[in-house]
């Protein structure tokens, strides 16, 4: 079973529609959410949210999924997901141009993420933030618009991606598989 945070973006329900196609999914909201969410989870997908990182005070949501530096589960963070992670790990935030369209992503590395997916592909963007590459991590993705698309920890299952797979068409429910395949593997 997938566990889905919904850290509040009404994106979270195509998230849930095209994970189901793949593995059971069980959604709670971040405000709900504490580790014993965590009992019988193969894997955790964490939401988009309408939360700007750069004008908010986060210690309280790092402080919510501060599991995450220490889990086993294989996690895929998306946009704001994507950037919780990557200031957990020591991520620096910023602001840039607003993207809210698709964007052309290019894979820089192989990853199990990227499986089945040409080295570029279309992903929407709906975001005006951004992060650098934290500590511990490997970039996986760049596009004209945003350095840091897609992120990979070195060691674990830990991924993050700036763009909406859930709203991409073909290729995001191809990457949406991937991070389930890899669940399924860590049984």
């Amino acid at each position: 079973m997938i566990l889905i945070i919904d850290c509040g973006s009404s994106k979270t329900k195509f998230i849930e529609q095209l994970v189901y196609e793949f593995m059971d999914t069980r959604i709670v909201s971040l405000h709900d959410f504490d580790e014993q969410s965590l009992d019988g989870i193969q894997g955790v997908i964490l939401s988009g949210a309408p939360i700007l990182i750069t004008e908010i005070n986060m210690d309280p949501y790092l402080e919510k999924m501060s599991w995450i530096r220490s889990t086993t589960l294989p996690v895929l963070g998306i946009c704001f997901g994507h950037q919780l992670i990557g200031l957990l790990y020591g991520a620096f935030a910023s602001r840039m141009r607003e993207d809210r369209d698709f964007q052309t992503i290019e894979s820089l590395e192989n990853s199990p993420l990227f499986d089945r997916l040409p080295i570029e592909f279309q992903m929407m963007e709906d975001h005006c933030e951004a992060i650098s590459i934290p500590s511990g991590f490997q970039l996986l993705a760049v596009s004209d618009a945003c350095i840091n698309e897609a992120m990979k920890h070195t060691d674990k299952l830990l991924f993050g991606v700036q763009f909406h797979p859930e709203v991409s068409g073909n290729h995001g429910a191809v990457l949406l598989e991937n991070f389930v395949r890899m669940c399924e593997v860590k049984k």
